[in-house]
Protein backbone atom coordinates (compact mmCIF):
# COMPACT_ATOMS: atom_id res chain seq x y z
CA UNK A 1 0.00 0.00 0.00
CA UNK A 2 1.75 3.50 -1.11
CA UNK A 3 2.10 6.29 1.57
CA UNK A 4 -0.91 8.77 1.99
CA UNK A 5 0.69 12.51 0.67
CA UNK A 6 0.61 15.04 2.81
CA UNK A 7 1.36 18.67 1.33
CA UNK A 8 2.12 21.51 4.04
CA UNK A 9 1.82 25.06 2.41
CA UNK A 10 3.35 28.08 4.67
CA UNK A 11 3.94 31.52 4.31
CA UNK A 12 7.43 31.40 4.82
CA UNK A 13 11.08 28.83 5.06
CA UNK A 14 12.37 28.38 8.20
CA UNK A 15 15.71 28.96 5.97
CA UNK A 16 14.82 32.83 5.40
CA UNK A 17 12.44 33.12 8.37
CA UNK A 18 12.38 32.09 12.22
CA UNK A 19 8.61 32.90 12.64
CA UNK A 20 6.81 30.68 15.01
CA UNK A 21 4.22 29.51 12.17
CA UNK A 22 7.00 28.98 10.04
CA UNK A 23 8.79 26.53 12.68
CA UNK A 24 5.68 24.83 13.99
CA UNK A 25 4.78 23.89 10.36
CA UNK A 26 8.22 22.46 9.22
CA UNK A 27 7.93 20.82 12.19
CA UNK A 28 5.13 18.72 11.21
CA UNK A 29 6.44 18.64 7.46
CA UNK A 30 9.42 16.50 9.64
CA UNK A 31 7.29 14.75 12.08
CA UNK A 32 5.06 13.74 9.16
CA UNK A 33 7.74 12.58 6.97
CA UNK A 34 8.83 10.03 9.88
CA UNK A 35 5.72 8.55 10.42
CA UNK A 36 5.13 5.25 9.24
CA UNK A 37 2.37 5.35 6.00
CA UNK A 38 2.72 8.96 4.97
CA UNK A 39 5.23 11.12 2.77
CA UNK A 40 5.45 15.10 3.59
CA UNK A 41 6.06 17.58 0.74
CA UNK A 42 6.44 21.10 1.87
CA UNK A 43 5.45 24.40 -0.21
CA UNK A 44 7.08 27.83 1.27
CA UNK A 45 6.05 30.98 0.13
CA UNK A 46 8.90 33.53 -1.11
CA UNK A 47 9.78 36.83 -1.79
CA UNK A 48 12.24 39.75 -2.47
CA UNK A 49 15.44 39.33 -1.69
CA UNK A 50 15.04 36.11 -3.38
CA UNK A 51 14.63 36.43 -6.78
CA UNK A 52 12.37 33.55 -9.10
CA UNK A 53 13.98 31.26 -11.67
CA UNK A 54 13.36 32.37 -14.96
CA UNK A 55 9.73 32.12 -15.81
CA UNK A 56 8.63 29.76 -13.17
CA UNK A 57 7.41 30.83 -9.43
CA UNK A 58 8.86 27.48 -8.18
CA UNK A 59 12.63 26.90 -7.29
CA UNK A 60 14.45 24.90 -4.97
CA UNK A 61 17.03 26.89 -3.74
CA UNK A 62 19.11 23.80 -2.16
CA UNK A 63 16.40 22.46 0.01
CA UNK A 64 15.96 19.27 0.81
CA UNK A 65 13.80 16.64 -1.22
CA UNK A 66 10.52 17.34 -1.32
CA UNK A 67 10.66 21.03 -0.59
CA UNK A 68 9.75 23.52 -2.55
CA UNK A 69 9.85 27.57 -2.66
CA UNK A 70 6.97 29.33 -4.82
CA UNK A 71 7.49 33.00 -5.43
CA UNK A 72 4.85 35.12 -4.60
CA UNK A 73 5.22 38.98 -4.55
CA UNK A 74 2.10 41.10 -6.03
CA UNK A 75 -0.27 40.76 -3.08
CA UNK A 76 -3.23 43.12 -1.62
CA UNK A 77 -1.93 42.94 2.11
CA UNK A 78 -5.73 44.15 3.48
CA UNK A 79 -8.06 41.57 1.82
CA UNK A 80 -5.07 38.75 1.81
CA UNK A 81 -5.55 38.52 -1.80
CA UNK A 82 -2.87 37.60 -4.58
CA UNK A 83 -3.35 39.89 -7.45
CA UNK A 84 -1.52 37.90 -10.01
CA UNK A 85 -3.95 34.70 -10.38
CA UNK A 86 -2.92 34.03 -14.03
CA UNK A 87 0.48 33.18 -12.37
CA UNK A 88 -1.02 31.52 -9.47
CA UNK A 89 -2.84 28.98 -11.91
CA UNK A 90 0.20 28.75 -14.17
CA UNK A 91 3.10 27.19 -11.33
CA UNK A 92 1.24 27.10 -7.88
CA UNK A 93 -1.63 24.70 -9.42
CA UNK A 94 0.15 23.03 -11.83
CA UNK A 95 2.48 22.07 -9.02
CA UNK A 96 -0.66 20.83 -7.13
CA UNK A 97 -1.67 18.67 -9.84
CA UNK A 98 1.46 17.16 -10.63
CA UNK A 99 1.70 16.16 -6.93
CA UNK A 100 -1.96 14.48 -6.25
CA UNK A 101 -2.13 15.24 -2.94
CA UNK A 102 -4.09 13.07 -0.44
CA UNK A 103 -4.55 16.27 2.25
CA UNK A 104 -3.44 19.91 1.96
CA UNK A 105 -2.44 21.76 5.01
CA UNK A 106 -2.46 25.23 4.88
CA UNK A 107 -0.28 26.80 7.88
CA UNK A 108 -0.48 30.33 5.83
CA UNK A 109 -1.83 32.19 3.45
CA UNK A 110 -0.13 35.71 4.18
CA UNK A 111 1.89 36.47 0.78
CA UNK A 112 0.31 33.58 -1.15
CA UNK A 113 -3.05 34.71 -0.96
CA UNK A 114 -6.48 33.51 0.27
CA UNK A 115 -7.60 32.47 -3.54
CA UNK A 116 -5.38 29.36 -2.94
CA UNK A 117 -7.55 27.53 -1.12
CA UNK A 118 -10.04 28.06 -3.97
CA UNK A 119 -7.19 27.42 -6.59
CA UNK A 120 -6.84 23.90 -4.58
CA UNK A 121 -10.56 22.91 -4.26
CA UNK A 122 -11.13 23.90 -8.04
CA UNK A 123 -7.95 21.64 -9.32
CA UNK A 124 -8.39 18.36 -6.61
CA UNK A 125 -11.98 18.73 -5.03
CA UNK A 126 -12.39 15.58 -4.03
CA UNK A 127 -9.18 16.11 -1.64
CA UNK A 128 -9.42 17.33 2.14
CA UNK A 129 -8.18 20.70 2.52
CA UNK A 130 -7.20 21.45 6.28
CA UNK A 131 -6.61 25.28 7.21
CA UNK A 132 -3.70 26.07 10.46
CA UNK A 133 -4.38 29.20 12.11
CA UNK A 134 -2.02 30.79 14.19
CA UNK A 135 -2.89 34.31 15.02
CA UNK A 136 -5.83 36.65 14.07
CA UNK A 137 -4.96 38.21 10.47
CA UNK A 138 -8.06 36.59 8.68
CA UNK A 139 -10.13 38.76 11.76
CA UNK A 140 -7.82 41.94 12.44
CA UNK A 141 -5.72 44.10 10.02
CA UNK A 142 -3.81 44.84 12.67
CA UNK A 143 -1.16 42.78 12.15
CA UNK A 144 -3.71 39.93 13.18
CA UNK A 145 -2.82 41.10 16.93
CA UNK A 146 -6.33 42.34 17.97
CA UNK A 147 -4.69 45.25 19.51
CA UNK A 148 -6.80 48.87 18.64
CA UNK A 149 -4.33 51.53 17.28
CA UNK A 150 -5.23 54.08 19.73
CA UNK A 151 -3.20 53.07 22.35
CA UNK A 152 -2.68 49.49 21.84
CA UNK A 153 -5.62 48.38 24.12
CA UNK A 154 -6.96 44.93 24.17
CA UNK A 155 -9.45 44.53 21.02
CA UNK A 156 -12.22 41.51 22.54
CA UNK A 157 -14.41 41.36 19.63
CA UNK A 158 -14.21 42.37 15.78
CA UNK A 159 -16.96 43.98 14.20
CA UNK A 160 -16.74 46.28 10.93
CA UNK A 161 -17.69 49.21 12.72
CA UNK A 162 -14.83 48.60 15.45
CA UNK A 163 -12.48 48.11 12.82
CA UNK A 164 -13.49 51.23 10.82
CA UNK A 165 -12.61 52.87 14.49
CA UNK A 166 -9.09 51.61 14.52
CA UNK A 167 -8.88 52.37 10.56
CA UNK A 168 -11.15 55.44 9.45
CA UNK A 169 -9.58 56.27 6.27
CA UNK A 170 -10.97 52.94 4.65
CA UNK A 171 -14.14 52.97 6.58
CA UNK A 172 -17.10 50.25 8.00
CA UNK A 173 -18.25 49.05 4.78
CA UNK A 174 -15.04 48.03 3.10
CA UNK A 175 -14.41 46.22 6.52
CA UNK A 176 -17.46 44.30 5.66
CA UNK A 177 -16.65 43.28 2.23
CA UNK A 178 -13.11 42.35 3.72
CA UNK A 179 -14.94 39.85 6.16
CA UNK A 180 -17.19 38.31 3.91
CA UNK A 181 -14.83 38.24 0.92
CA UNK A 182 -12.16 36.21 3.12
CA UNK A 183 -14.81 34.22 4.87
CA UNK A 184 -16.08 32.78 1.20
CA UNK A 185 -12.87 31.31 1.16
CA UNK A 186 -12.48 29.90 4.07
CA UNK A 187 -15.37 28.26 4.33
CA UNK A 188 -14.43 26.02 1.55
CA UNK A 189 -11.62 24.33 3.43
CA UNK A 190 -12.88 21.01 5.22
CA UNK A 191 -11.40 21.07 8.43
CA UNK A 192 -9.31 23.94 11.30
CA UNK A 193 -6.63 23.36 13.40
CA UNK A 194 -5.80 25.77 15.98
CA UNK A 195 -2.42 25.37 18.49
CA UNK A 196 -4.83 27.29 21.05
CA UNK A 197 -8.08 26.77 22.26
CA UNK A 198 -8.45 30.48 22.83
CA UNK A 199 -8.14 30.93 19.35
CA UNK A 200 -10.99 28.80 18.31
CA UNK A 201 -13.00 30.86 20.63
CA UNK A 202 -12.07 33.88 18.61
CA UNK A 203 -12.55 32.43 15.55
CA UNK A 204 -15.87 30.27 16.37
CA UNK A 205 -16.83 34.39 17.92
CA UNK A 206 -16.10 36.06 14.24
CA UNK A 207 -18.78 32.93 12.56
CA UNK A 208 -16.55 29.86 11.62
CA UNK A 209 -17.99 26.80 13.32
CA UNK A 210 -16.72 25.14 16.42
CA UNK A 211 -17.52 21.75 14.78
CA UNK A 212 -14.99 22.44 12.41
CA UNK A 213 -12.01 22.77 14.14
CA UNK A 214 -9.41 20.98 16.39
CA UNK A 215 -6.98 22.10 19.06
CA UNK A 216 -3.47 20.78 18.33
CA UNK A 217 -0.32 21.85 20.12
CA UNK A 218 2.30 22.71 17.82
CA UNK A 219 5.36 20.36 18.32
CA UNK A 220 9.17 20.69 18.77
CA UNK A 221 12.13 19.42 17.43
CA UNK A 222 14.17 18.21 20.44
CA UNK A 223 17.81 19.58 20.61
CA UNK A 224 18.77 18.22 24.29
CA UNK A 225 17.56 19.36 27.58
CA UNK A 226 19.32 22.16 29.66
CA UNK A 227 19.72 21.19 33.31
CA UNK A 228 18.82 23.58 36.30
CA UNK A 229 21.61 26.05 36.41
CA UNK A 230 23.89 25.48 39.27
CA UNK A 231 23.38 27.60 42.33
CA UNK A 232 26.45 28.35 44.72
CA UNK A 233 25.16 28.23 48.91
CA UNK A 234 22.83 30.44 49.51
CA UNK A 235 22.48 31.52 46.13
CA UNK A 236 19.04 32.74 44.45
CA UNK A 237 17.28 32.04 41.34
CA UNK A 238 17.58 35.23 40.05
CA UNK A 239 18.16 34.63 36.17
CA UNK A 240 15.52 36.31 34.07
CA UNK A 241 15.23 35.77 30.07
CA UNK A 242 13.41 37.32 27.70
CA UNK A 243 13.39 35.53 23.98
CA UNK A 244 11.73 36.96 20.98
CA UNK A 245 11.14 40.05 18.92
CA UNK A 246 11.66 43.71 20.34
CA UNK A 247 8.35 45.10 19.32
CA UNK A 248 5.99 47.00 21.16
CA UNK A 249 3.07 44.01 21.23
CA UNK A 250 5.90 41.59 22.81
CA UNK A 251 5.99 44.06 26.00
CA UNK A 252 9.66 44.11 26.34
CA UNK A 253 9.71 47.79 27.19
CA UNK A 254 7.03 46.42 29.94
CA UNK A 255 9.19 44.25 31.28
CA UNK A 256 12.78 46.48 31.68
CA UNK A 257 10.79 48.96 32.88
CA UNK A 258 9.81 46.03 35.93
CA UNK A 259 13.21 44.99 36.32
CA UNK A 260 14.31 48.58 37.01
CA UNK A 261 11.91 49.02 40.02
CA UNK A 262 12.61 45.84 41.70
CA UNK A 263 13.99 46.73 45.03
CA UNK A 264 17.67 46.40 45.52
CA UNK A 265 17.22 44.06 48.65
CA UNK A 266 14.69 41.56 46.63
CA UNK A 267 17.40 42.08 43.87
CA UNK A 268 20.46 40.68 44.68
CA UNK A 269 24.07 40.82 43.26
CA UNK A 270 24.13 38.88 41.14
CA UNK A 271 20.71 39.51 39.24
CA UNK A 272 19.70 39.58 35.38
CA UNK A 273 17.86 39.89 32.83
CA UNK A 274 19.11 38.42 29.59
CA UNK A 275 17.34 39.58 26.45
CA UNK A 276 17.91 37.18 23.32
CA UNK A 277 16.08 38.98 20.69
CA UNK A 278 16.46 41.83 18.05
CA UNK A 279 15.29 44.06 15.22
CA UNK A 280 14.85 46.96 18.09
CA UNK A 281 16.27 49.44 15.00
CA UNK A 282 13.50 48.46 13.00
CA UNK A 283 10.85 49.52 15.43
CA UNK A 284 8.76 53.15 15.22
CA UNK A 285 11.48 55.50 16.75
CA UNK A 286 8.82 56.76 19.26
CA UNK A 287 9.28 52.90 20.56
CA UNK A 288 12.72 52.90 20.74
CA UNK A 289 13.26 55.87 22.53
CA UNK A 290 10.72 54.04 25.12
CA UNK A 291 12.18 51.06 25.18
CA UNK A 292 15.93 52.29 25.39
CA UNK A 293 14.88 55.42 28.13
CA UNK A 294 13.72 52.43 30.42
CA UNK A 295 17.45 50.38 29.47
CA UNK A 296 18.97 53.27 30.26
CA UNK A 297 16.86 53.02 34.09
CA UNK A 298 17.33 49.56 34.78
CA UNK A 299 21.06 49.97 34.27
CA UNK A 300 23.20 46.80 34.82
CA UNK A 301 20.21 45.01 35.33
CA UNK A 302 20.16 44.52 31.68
CA UNK A 303 21.98 42.20 29.39
CA UNK A 304 21.68 41.64 25.76
CA UNK A 305 22.49 38.55 23.51
CA UNK A 306 21.57 39.10 20.05
CA UNK A 307 19.25 36.90 18.02
CA UNK A 308 19.16 33.12 17.81
CA UNK A 309 18.61 29.89 16.90
CA UNK A 310 16.46 27.04 18.05
CA UNK A 311 19.07 24.98 18.34
CA UNK A 312 20.94 27.48 20.15
CA UNK A 313 18.23 27.22 23.23
CA UNK A 314 19.93 24.06 25.06
CA UNK A 315 23.47 26.39 25.47
CA UNK A 316 21.47 29.35 26.17
CA UNK A 317 18.50 28.36 28.88
CA UNK A 318 21.52 26.30 30.75
CA UNK A 319 22.04 30.38 32.72
CA UNK A 320 18.48 30.91 32.60
CA UNK A 321 16.04 30.10 35.95
CA UNK A 322 13.06 31.92 35.11
CA UNK A 323 11.48 32.59 31.30
CA UNK A 324 8.93 36.09 31.32
CA UNK A 325 6.45 36.66 28.24
CA UNK A 326 5.41 40.08 28.77
CA UNK A 327 3.43 40.13 25.41
CA UNK A 328 0.57 43.12 25.56
CA UNK A 329 -0.79 41.49 22.94
CA UNK A 330 -2.74 38.12 23.15
CA UNK A 331 -0.75 35.41 21.62
CA UNK A 332 -1.84 32.18 20.34
CA UNK A 333 0.45 29.42 21.27
CA UNK A 334 3.65 30.80 21.66
CA UNK A 335 6.83 28.60 20.72
CA UNK A 336 8.92 30.22 23.82
CA UNK A 337 6.41 28.95 26.23
CA UNK A 338 7.11 25.34 24.49
CA UNK A 339 10.76 25.90 24.52
CA UNK A 340 10.84 26.93 28.54
CA UNK A 341 8.80 24.16 29.40
CA UNK A 342 10.81 21.75 27.80
CA UNK A 343 13.50 22.89 29.93
CA UNK A 344 12.34 22.87 32.93
CA UNK A 345 11.60 26.53 33.14
CA UNK A 346 8.75 28.66 35.29
CA UNK A 347 7.40 31.12 33.14
CA UNK A 348 5.95 34.93 34.13
CA UNK A 349 3.69 35.99 31.97
CA UNK A 350 0.92 38.39 30.97
CA UNK A 351 -2.91 36.81 32.18
CA UNK A 352 -4.52 36.95 28.45
CA UNK A 353 -5.35 34.56 25.17
CA UNK A 354 -2.65 31.94 24.58
CA UNK A 355 -0.67 32.94 27.46
CA UNK A 356 -3.53 32.71 30.12
CA UNK A 357 -4.05 29.32 28.60
CA UNK A 358 -0.82 27.72 28.61
CA UNK A 359 0.63 29.02 31.65
CA UNK A 360 -0.99 28.24 35.26
CA UNK A 361 -1.24 30.34 37.86
CA UNK A 362 0.46 29.00 40.88
CA UNK A 363 1.20 25.39 38.76
CA UNK A 364 3.77 25.81 35.87
CA UNK A 365 4.41 29.98 36.11
CA UNK A 366 3.61 33.19 37.44
CA UNK A 367 0.57 35.97 35.49
CA UNK A 368 0.58 39.49 36.34
CA UNK A 369 -1.88 41.70 34.64
CA UNK A 370 -1.48 42.24 31.09
CA UNK A 371 0.62 45.52 30.41
CA UNK A 372 0.99 46.34 34.07
CA UNK A 373 4.50 47.21 35.41
CA UNK A 374 3.48 47.07 38.67
CA UNK A 375 2.05 43.63 38.98
CA UNK A 376 5.05 42.30 37.01
CA UNK A 377 6.92 44.11 40.03
CA UNK A 378 5.32 42.37 42.59
CA UNK A 379 5.86 38.87 40.62
CA UNK A 380 9.56 39.45 40.06
CA UNK A 381 10.06 40.00 43.96
CA UNK A 382 7.90 36.97 44.71
CA UNK A 383 9.69 34.54 42.32
CA UNK A 384 12.71 36.16 44.00
CA UNK A 385 11.72 35.85 47.30
CA UNK A 386 10.00 33.18 47.80
CA UNK A 387 11.83 30.10 48.93
CA UNK A 388 11.69 26.80 47.01
CA UNK A 389 9.00 28.44 44.74
CA UNK A 390 11.09 27.93 41.46
CA UNK A 391 11.16 24.09 42.45
CA UNK A 392 8.02 23.35 43.08
CA UNK A 393 6.55 25.09 39.74
CA UNK A 394 9.28 23.53 38.14
CA UNK A 395 8.01 19.89 39.23
CA UNK A 396 4.67 20.27 37.66
CA UNK A 397 5.74 21.67 34.50
CA UNK A 398 4.44 18.81 31.68
CA UNK A 399 6.47 18.47 29.05
CA UNK A 400 5.08 19.69 25.53
CA UNK A 401 4.92 17.39 22.56
CA UNK A 402 7.27 16.79 19.93
CA UNK A 403 7.02 16.80 16.33
CA UNK A 404 6.60 13.16 16.40
CA UNK A 405 3.32 13.12 18.11
CA UNK A 406 2.12 16.46 16.45
CA UNK A 407 2.22 14.88 13.38
CA UNK A 408 0.25 11.56 15.30
CA UNK A 409 -2.19 13.98 16.13
CA UNK A 410 -2.60 15.62 12.57
CA UNK A 411 -2.67 12.00 10.72
CA UNK A 412 -5.25 11.00 12.96
CA UNK A 413 -7.24 14.01 11.30
CA UNK A 414 -6.31 14.06 8.08
CA UNK A 415 -7.32 9.85 8.18
CA UNK A 416 -10.45 10.83 8.78
CA UNK A 417 -10.91 14.00 6.27
CA UNK A 418 -9.67 11.23 3.60
CA UNK A 419 -11.52 8.49 4.56
CA UNK A 420 -15.02 10.68 4.54
CA UNK A 421 -13.59 12.56 1.55
CA UNK A 422 -17.13 13.76 -0.20
CA UNK A 423 -19.10 11.69 1.96
CA UNK A 424 -20.56 14.23 4.37
CA UNK A 425 -20.04 14.74 8.15
CA UNK A 426 -16.55 13.36 9.21
CA UNK A 427 -16.38 11.34 11.96
CA UNK A 428 -13.20 12.22 14.01
CA UNK A 429 -11.08 9.37 16.26
CA UNK A 430 -10.97 10.08 19.93
CA UNK A 431 -7.46 10.74 19.59
CA UNK A 432 -8.11 13.00 17.35
CA UNK A 433 -10.14 15.48 19.49
CA UNK A 434 -7.99 15.38 22.79
CA UNK A 435 -7.94 19.17 23.67
CA UNK A 436 -4.37 18.34 26.19
CA UNK A 437 -1.40 16.97 25.56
Amino acid sequence: MSNKRVLIISHGHPAFSLGGAEVASYNLHQGLHDLPGWESHYLARTSPPVTPHGSSALMALRQKEREVLYYANDYDHFRLSNRNLPGLEKDFVRYVRDLQPDVVNFHHFLGLGIETIQAIRQALPRVPIVVTFHEYLSICHHHGQMVKTSRNTLCYRASPADCAGCFPHIGEAQFFKRELFLKTFLEQADFYVSPSNFLIDRYVDWGLPREKFRMIENGLTVEGIAPPRPLARGGKRNRFAFFGQLTEFKGAHVLVEAIGRVSEKAWGEDGALMIFGGNLERQPEAYQKKFNEAVERAGDRVRFYGSYRSAELPGLMKDVDWVVMPSIWWENSPVVIQEAFLHGRPIISSNIGGMGEKVTHGVDGLHFRNASVEDLVDRLTEALTTPDLWDRLRMRIRRPIDRAECARRHADVFDALIANAGGGAVSMPERAVAQKP
